[in-house]
C-alpha cells in the first residue's frame, strides 16, 4: 500500500495545473485502446460511436482530456499502424490540439509516452502518401502522468490520472506486462481468453486498485479523483469518498465518459439506438448527475 500511496502522491505533486471556472466545458475519456483494426483491436467496434461523440464535443466547444491507455502500445509495436487504422480519429483529435483543447495523460498501455523524446519522434508528424511529405499531427504535444483542474473562484481541485499508480504490477513492471501481452495474451485474446493481470478483466485485481485509490483519496481530504484503468464507471454521491471512474471506450456497443460543465459533473454514455423506422442513430445517454462539484467540498 505504501508504494501505491507514494506513486499517487508523486503524481499529484508533479501534476500539470489547469485553471477552470463554471464556464469551462470538459469531456473525459480513457482506455480507448486504439489498435490496428485487427481482430484484437477492442476499439474498432466502437470507433464510429467515439468519432461521432468527439465531433459533438468539438462543435460544442469542449476541451478533451484523455486519461491514459488511449493508444494500445502493448499489443502493437508502433503508433504508425494505429494511425493508419484510425486516421480520421487522429485528424479530429488534431483539431482539438490545434486550438489548445487536447490534454493527454499516459497510462500503462501507452507508458512509452512518458518519454518526451518518444512523443516528439512519433507524434509530431506523419507521412501522407497523398501529398508525399510529412504533415503535422500533434506538434508540441506533452503527455502528463496527472492533471489537476483548479477552480479559479473556489480553489477546489479535481485530480485526473490513469489510476495504475494503485496497481504495482502494471506500473512498476509494465515492460514485463507488455511482453506477456504481445507474446501470449494478444493471440489468446482473439480466442476470447482474457489477460488475468488486467484489472479490467480480473475482478479481484479491480477491487484492490479501487480500495487503494479510495484510501488515498480519504487521506487527502476527499480530493475529487477521476481515473480510468479498471474500465468500471464510478460516480459517488456527495458525502461518499469522491472516487470517480470514467469507464472506457471498449465496453460492448458503447463508450462512457465524464463531462464537467457549468461547474457540474456527469457520467454519460454514447451508444447506438434504433429509431422506430428501423434506422440507427448514435445517442448520448445521461447515466449519473449532473451534480455540483462544490457539493463534494469537504470542510
Amino acid at each position: 500500500m505504501f508504494s501505491s500511496k507514494k506513486r499517487l502522491d508523486r503524481a499529484y505533486k508533479n501534476a500539470k495545473i489547469i485553471d477552470f471556472d463554471n464556464s469551462s466545458k470538459f469531456i473525459l475519456f480513457s482506455d480507448c485502446h486504439r489498435g490496428d483494426n485487427s481482430f484484437a483491436d477492442d476499439f474498432a467496434n466502437n470507433r464510429n460511436i467515439y468519432f461521432h461523440a468527439l465531433k459533438y464535443y468539438f462543435s460544442e466547444g469542449f476541451q478533451y482530456f484523455e486519461l491514459g491507455d488511449g493508444d494500445e502500445l502493448w499489443e502493437n509495436l508502433s503508433f504508425t499502424s494505429i494511425l493508419h487504422a484510425h486516421k480520421n480519429v487522429y485528424i479530429l483529435m488534431k483539431q482539438f490540439h490545434d486550438v489548445n483543447k487536447l490534454h493527454m495523460i499516459w497510462g500503462n498501455h501507452d507508458m512509452v509516452y512518458r518519454d518526451p523524446k518518444y512523443v516528439k519522434k512519433h507524434l509530431t508528424s506523419y507521412f501522407d502518401p497523398k501529398t508525399g511529405k510529412d504533415e503535422d499531427l500533434f506538434r508540441g504535444i506533452a503527455y502528463h502522468e496527472a492533471i489537476v483542474l483548479k477552480h479559479c473562484e473556489t480553489n477546489q481541485e479535481v485530480f485526473l490520472t490513469h489510476g495504475h499508480q494503485a496497481d504495482w504490477w502494471n506500473y512498476t513492471f509494465w515492460r514485463w506486462s507488455r511482453f506477456m501481452v504481445r507474446v501470449l495474451w494478444k493471440p489468446l485474446n482473439v480466442m476470447g481468453i482474457a489477460d488475468p493481470t488486467s484489472p479490467a478483466k480480473n475482478y479481484k485485481e479491480l477491487i484492490k486498485v479501487e480500495r487503494r485509490t479510495k484510501k488515498w483519496i480519504a487521506e487527502n481530504n476527499n480530493l475529487i479523483t477521476i481515473i480510468g484503468h479498471t474500465h468500471r464507471p464510478r460516480f459517488p454521491e456527495p458525502g461518499d469518498i469522491a472516487f470517480f471512474n470514467d469507464g472506457s471506450c471498449v465496453h460492448p456497443r458503447s463508450i462512457t465518459g465524464i463531462e464537467i460543465e457549468n461547474g457540474k459533473i456527469s457520467l454519460i454514455k454514447w451508444q447506438i439506438a434504433t429509431k422506430e423506422n428501423g434506422t440507427l442513430q448514435i445517442v448520448r445517454v445521461l447515466l449519473e448527475g449532473p451534480l455540483k462539484l462544490s457539493d463534494y467540498i469537504t470542510d
